[in-house]
């Protein structure tokens, strides 16, 4: 009986050190050409920095659907919203400088500020606490409105909340980034990027937030389309106001050397970029971020990262001198960047590979891989008096940074904390845990789902029938 491709596809991939390139390499460009002939993507760049060298990078597929082009180091990927860690780099060299101060008022660098915005400072733009309404919201704006006229329409909106806080994603911020950068430096914000962060490869770079545009090598991406089933390719103008939120497309081999000048601190100096990542404070304690970059932490080893429109992504992992970077141009189903970082992180570094996310990425692609799936109901059965909790981790793959895995729902009020329903790990990486039905009310239905290392909450497989309908997809039971 031969494997399936979800089988080959997560295959144990772990070495523990750096001294085994080639064969990483062997098992990293094999993970990705399983992913993009699951996901049917139609083309992809990737690129690994180790200790400041670039230690792999490969091209995949087709630059477009419309001709045979392929993709190679001279194929510009759009990255949308990772641009935003351009422009915050280049924002923080003005902090360095001392030219701009985190916390300055916006009002300092932008004239007629509506009075309801006095309060916002330059921290508030790249932490997503200013309030400030999101200019993308609102279709009455034309693509080529001026920024005036951008912030004379926002005016008439009220605030979304209390500066600092909390956290919402917002283009707005980015927008008046832009105009800082170049109230401060008399330059354009494109030019002032290209010239101190991409001086040596100024013609692997371009800005432009209008997908229809034809620009020589630059990939804009594919859109499936559900009904028709087939990829549709993005159409969206936006205007050079979103030009330091989402306009950069890119080579791979430019990343990499941005990456690398950024490890080397070719941009700015170690307390600078410290600063850059530091937690910002936000008046809800629960939220994490920095000031312009998400933040993970796993086995205690920090990363910074980014994404952009789902289709690009890029993680640095400071303790390990190692980045990932990560474009492609459209998946079918669910955005795959972060799920691949993730794996070639673990083909690198074993400790880097985070359980639940690959849990998830086993999940999501089994709708792919095996679309004819059997409906059944998932992840308990009965037994005599007692009913028996089960979750299985995808097999072969190790079980060693699963701290553990529990089973939530309304009986306990949600809360993955609860040791009474941690579960106990059996063979074949299954976690079960049994408990008597008299724990139980008869006839009525409970909601649950499986949550591993106590933050990480499972998605339902699409195959289960045991759901509760709503927008969480809960997972149902109840005793007869």
């Amino acid at each position: 009986m031969k494997p399936s491709i979800l089988t080959i596809l997560f295959l144990s991939f772990f070495f523990t050190s750096h001294s085994q390139t080639a064969d990483q390499s062997k098992e990293i460009d094999r993970y990705i050409k399983k992913v993009i002939q699951i996901n049917e993507i139609p083309g992809m760049a990737v690129g690994i920095v180790t200790n400041n060298k670039v230690t792999f990078q490969k091209y995949y597929g087709t630059s477009t659907l419309e001709t045979p082009k392929k993709v190679d180091g001279n194929s510009m990927f759009r990255i949308y919203s990772t641009t935003k860690l351009m422009s915050n780099v280049g924002l923080f060299q003005l902090i360095e400088q001392g030219k701009v101060s985190l916390d300055d008022k916006i009002s300092k660098y932008i004239d007629n500020v509506p009075a309801e915005w006095q309060n916002v400072k330059v921290k508030n733009l790249v932490s997503h606490s200013s309030g400030l309404p999101d200019w993308i919201r609102f279709s009455d704006i034309p693509a080529d409105a001026s920024n005036a006229e951008v912030i004379d329409r926002l005016s008439k909106e009220k605030m979304d909340f209390e500066t600092g806080s909390d956290y919402r994603y917002n283009q707005t911020n980015y927008m008046l980034v832009m105009m800082i950068i170049e109230r401060v430096t008399g330059e354009k914000f494109e030019d002032y990027i290209v010239n101190n962060q991409f001086s040596d490869s100024r013609n692997q770079v371009v800005f432009s937030s209008n997908s229809i545009e034809k620009i020589p090598n630059r990939i804009v991406k594919y859109i499936y389309n559900k009904d028709t089933h087939h990829y549709d390719k993005s159409t969206f103008v936006e205007g050079r106001r979103a030009h330091s939120a989402n306009g950069l497309a890119i080579t791979l081999p430019a990343f990499l050397q941005w990456s690398i000048h950024l490890s080397k601190n070719d941009f700015l100096k170690p307390a600078t970029q410290e600063l850059m990542w530091k937690p910002f404070e936000y008046k809800d304690k629960n939220i994490l971020f920095t000031h312009g970059w998400d933040m993970g932490t796993f086995n205690n080893i920090k990363s910074y990262h980014f994404s952009g429109g789902n289709v690009s992504a890029y993680r640095i992992f400071p303790d390990k001198n190692m980045a990932v970077v990560l474009m492609y141009n459209g998946y079918k189903e669910s955005a795959v960047m972060y799920q691949m970082i993730n794996q070639i992180a673990g083909i690198m570094d074993k400790s880097l590979l985070n359980p639940y996310t690959l849990a998830e990425e086993h999940t999501k692609s089994e709708a792919l891989v095996h679309p004819d799936l059997k409906k059944q109901i998932y992840g308990y059965r009965t037994e005599k008096d007692n009913i028996i909790f089960s979750y299985q981790f995808p097999e072969k793959q190790s079980v060693e940074f699963i701290r553990n895995v529990s089973i939530t729902g309304s009986f306990n009020d949600w809360n993955p904390d609860d040791k009474t329903y941690y579960m106990n790990l059996k063979k074949n990486n299954t976690f079960e845990l049994v408990l008597p039905k008299s724990q139980f009310e008869k006839g009525k239905t409970y909601q649950f789902k499986f949550v591993m290392n106590k933050n990480g909450w499972l998605s339902v497989p699409y195959n289960a029938i045991n759901i509760d309908g709503t927008q969480d997809n809960n997972l149902t039971f109840n005793i007869d």
